[in-house]
């Protein structure tokens, strides 16, 4: 069944102008990109998104360094593409990540890791929601 989910590329994978590397090692994973745009977070709305980890020590680092630049969040769709995304990404920490994963490929470390996807079907629609309009999102024909 094709699914929707979001990937966003941190502010790392910006910074070291990875961002063609990894959006063509997606389509070639058979994602197809429904929307995606470059956008600056600021302290409330990378708070916001991150939300689910406001108790967790992390917390503070992670909202800093999603502000440190530009991101740019993208709508992907295809079969699974949920679990297919997270199994192409690759472990959060990119020593334990499988070869050949984006994470181990191009991230630095657990907290600089390049790429953000969504952990469940739910969380998805919740974050593809709080980047995108339905009017952003487009079809494949």
């Amino acid at each position: 069944m094709k699914e929707r989910t979001l990937a966003i590329l941190k502010p790392d994978c910006i910074r070291k102008n990875l961002q063609g590397k990894v959006i063509n090692h997606l389509l070639k994973e058979g994602f197809n990109i429904i929307g995606m745009k470059m956008v600056k977070l600021t302290k409330e709305t990378a708070g916001e998104f991150y939300t689910v980890h406001k108790e967790r020590p992390f917390y503070a680092d992670l909202v800093n360094f999603m502000t440190e630049s530009r991101v740019i969040p993208m709508a992907l769709e295809r079969e699974n593409a949920v679990a297919e995304l997270r199994k192409v990404i690759g472990a959060t920490d990119p020593a334990e990540a499988e070869e050949g994963t984006i994470r181990k490929l191009y991230a630095d470390s657990k907290e600089q890791n390049i790429i953000h996807a969504s952990d469940s079907l739910e969380n998805a629609g919740i974050e593809l929601n709080f980047f995108f309009s339905i009017r952003e999102l487009i079809e494949n024909l």
